[in-house]
């Protein structure tokens, strides 16, 4: 961490697309920063300035951090993402994220939902369940209820036809890798794509829940205990204890409710293009770019990270 951050109690990162003047985004910070009272700052500094991203960040003294957050969300409102965090310890060692509509763009379970002619009814239940409407682990068993007698060759259809990495997964998971920090990938989805998902994004290790078959379909069960929102909660717990860290240390990220227990608990939660239930418990959320903010929330410049593709 730079010195001169130290002497501050926060740092105020903004995050906006390729192409935004990185005049205007600075601008728009100071403006917030005046009407919020803030006195007590370091100068700019740039973390992305090369086109696809414009990244700066301002360490800061705030009297209410929070009161700065909400500020800066509401000017860069649709046009950038925003964290203020503290300016201590602020690269974590510990990364827990969830895998669907987070480390890819879909959700497993209605994307298999759609070989069978059912995604619209199954995708209404995901939607109220990760909106926090539905109790998981209830809407998870009637889901893969309906799956029943799916042949097991579709999980790898599906796989390979339907399931793609999320923008910026790779280089988020790589960076922090090359930090030191142990990345672990959580899903209330299956076994069978969390293996496959951790491996083609670098995760260190991964959970889900297991699709039971009779060795030619699905049974339209789940091997138990199911990996809901505590069991979340837990492998943070877990993997923290291993490692001896502090919640401090760690990031937790997600889109939905089953998300919420480990983003609370964590150093730094993100809500990332989460339901409303998940970005107000949040510290920080990303709706605007994509997972290489997750970085650049962390102080990480464009020279720091390691790309991928």
């Amino acid at each position: 961490m730079d010195e001169k951050t130290a002497d501050y109690s926060h740092v105020a990162t903004v995050v906006a697309p390729g192409g935004d003047s990185l005049q205007l985004v600075g601008d728009t910070l100071e403006t917030v920063l005046q009407e919020t009272g803030v006195s007590e700052k370091a100068p700019v500094r740039m973390l992305s300035g090369d086109g696809h991203f414009t990244a700066i960040e301002q360490a800061i003294s705030p009297a209410d951090a929070q009161a700065v957050r909400k500020a800066l969300e509401t000017a860069f409102a649709g046009k950038a993402d925003i964290c203020v965090s503290p300016s201590r310890g602020r690269r974590k060692k510990l990364m827990i994220c969830d895998m669907d509509s987070t480390i890819i763009e879909q959700e497993c379970l209605d994307e298999l939902a759609d070989f069978a002619g059912l995604k619209a009814e199954i995708s209404a239940i995901t939607e109220r369940a990760m909106a926090g409407e539905l109790n998981f682990e209830e809407a998870l068993t009637e889901r893969v209820g309906m799956l029943n007698g799916l042949a097991l060759d579709t999980l790898e259809t599906c796989y390979r036809e339907r399931i793609t990495l999320m923008p910026g997964a790779e280089t988020l998971v790589a960076t922090m890798k090359a930090g030191g920090a142990r990345c672990v990938l959580v899903s209330g989805g299956f076994t069978y794509f969390t293996s496959r998902i951790a491996e083609a994004a670098g995760f260190d290790t991964h959970q889900g829940n297991t699709l039971l078959d009779d060795g030619k379909t699905l049974t339209g069960k789940v091997g138990m205990p199911i990996l809901g929102r505590e069991a979340k909660l837990a492998a943070l717990e877990t993997e923290m204890k291993g490692l001896s860290l502090s919640p401090a240390d760690t990031l937790a990220m997600g889109d939905g409710a089953n998300d919420l227990a480990m983003i609370e608990a964590s150093g730094l939660g993100v809500a990332y293009r989460a339901k409303p239930v998940v970005a107000a418990a949040a510290d920080c959320g990303i709706s605007v770019t994509d997972l290489t903010t997750v970085l650049y929330f962390q102080g990480f410049s464009d020279s720091e990270i390691v790309w991928k593709h």
